[in-house]
């Protein structure tokens, strides 16, 4: 079957194009680009992008998919619908599942089952470590050659930094990244929220950035070491900013990523208790945001990841101390990166390309994705940037709803989403 994404703005980073153009896919591949005023192939269906973006096929780099074992919460089948309504082609599940992904198999499976929905790609993290104990490292080689993408403990800090150190040494001769989530434990330990004057005045423990920023120079300076490719999940403070602002300034291997409530929303959103506000790491202070917006502005931070966490509104019900951490962030984080970002002058189109679909293609290899040259895989994310519309968790394609974005109004969404030369969603 022909499919041609006719009359659209062609945005490709990866190959400096950006301008109008049609695409042209066959058998799940891009064939060849064709400029205003040529000829139309025979025998195409097509699909009209008329005042709308063509991007590579944006690529959400952290989230939960919550299967296997926690079903009640998402399936894979479920997550990869709220992505592709939320414009993401592909989607990397954290290893945190029940039991954890530290084995070959259970790599398989998720790629199965993302396979039979026949919705998003699904490019599976590996756990660092066995059951992600941090006591004993997972087989990385067996899970990389299953289809694991990098490695990670992601949610439980690898504290040890002598095991870190052979997880990178490890990683590095399978050419995985390695990602962390940056948390010294004995300084958040029981925390709920940010430290700092808002947790005063609440009442409620505090998670201090020193705690992120002290993990954070850690990684990099075992990156240094081993010469490892460290990735930094979900930067949230000034002081992680700047440690990876610095680390690539000499040369080091160290990317990182922003989710987009840390981009949107400051600790006071937790005046309210309402748990749906409670993620880890937490929402900062304002110093900090500024921060991220400066590091998103300048080129420091690599991609934007929804860090989609979904919870059964059983557990979210639960006092503010005793609510689980995480947010659902499919459906929402393109339209914040518009309403933030995008809308606000911080960053043009292209760098927004480049945050949700060229880098993250590149951080984790994913050949002939992030681009849209002819002989790439037919994903491609289509954005009418002025469409007006309202998230509500209601609506949402996700079994969870705990989002802190109920109702809100944003300006820019993915309209369709093509995945290997199939249109899977339709706004």
């Amino acid at each position: 079957m022909k499919l041609l994404i006719a009359n659209g703005h062609l945005i490709d980073p990866a190959a400096q194009e950006n301008t109008g153009m049609s695409v042209l896919i066959e058998d799940g591949k891009v064939t060849g680009w064709i400029r205003p005023g040529e000829g139309v192939p025979e025998g195409c269906e097509v699909f009209d992008a008329s005042g709308m973006l063509v991007a590579p096929g944006f690529i959400d780099m952290h989230v939960h998919l919550r299967e296997p074992g926690q079903e009640h919460k998402e399936t894979i089948a479920s997550g990869c619908a709220a992505a592709v309504a939320g414009g993401w082609t592909s989607v990397c599940p954290m290893p945190n599942t029940n039991p954890v992904n530290d084995n070959a198999a259970i790599t398989r499976y998720m790629i199965e089952q993302a396979e039979r929905a026949g919705l998003a790609n699904v490019f599976p993290i590996g756990a660092i470590t066995k059951s992600s104990d941090g006591s004993e490292l997972a087989e990385m080689g067996e899970m990389k050659a299953a289809g694991a993408v990098a490695v990670s403990d992601d949610g439980r800090p690898v504290p040890n930094a002598g095991m870190m150190r052979r997880a990178m040494q490890y990683a590095r001769d399978f050419d995985l990244p390695v990602i962390d989530h940056c948390e010294d434990k004995s300084l958040s330990s029981g925390g709920v929220m940010h430290e700092g004057r808002v947790s005063l005045l609440l009442g409620l423990k505090g998670m201090p950035a020193l705690a992120e920023d002290i993990d954070a120079i850690r990684d990099i300076i075992l990156a240094r070491d081993t010469g490892a490719h460290i990735h930094i999940a979900h930067v949230s403070t000034r002081g992680a900013v700047e440690a990876v602002r610095r680390a690539k300034s000499e040369g080091i291997s160290v990317t990182c990523e922003v989710a987009p409530h840390h981009f949107t929303l400051t600790d006071r959103a937790v005046e309210g208790y309402d748990t749906n506000t409670k993620m880890a790491p937490p929402l900062r202070s304002a110093e900090h945001l500024e921060a991220i917006l400066e590091g998103i502005k300048d080129g420091t931070i690599d991609a934007i990841a929804t860090d989609h966490a979904p919870h059964h509104a059983d557990e979210k019900a639960l006092e503010y101390d005793r609510a689980p951490f995480g947010i659902t962030g499919l459906e929402t984080g393109l339209g914040l990166a518009f309403n933030e970002l995008v809308h606000k002058g911080l960053i043009g189109l292209v760098r927004l390309v480049e945050l949700c679909s060229t880098n993250p293609a590149r951080i984790f290899k994913l050949i002939g994705r992030g681009t849209l040259v002819p002989g790439s895989h037919a994903d491609i994310t289509i954005i009418d940037p002025d469409l007006k519309w309202r998230y509500t968790n209601a609506g949402s394609l996700s079994k969870s709803r705990n989002s802190p974005f109920d109702g809100w109004d944003f300006t820019g969404a993915a309209v369709a989403t093509i995945v290997g030369g199939r249109i899977v969603y339709r706004k």
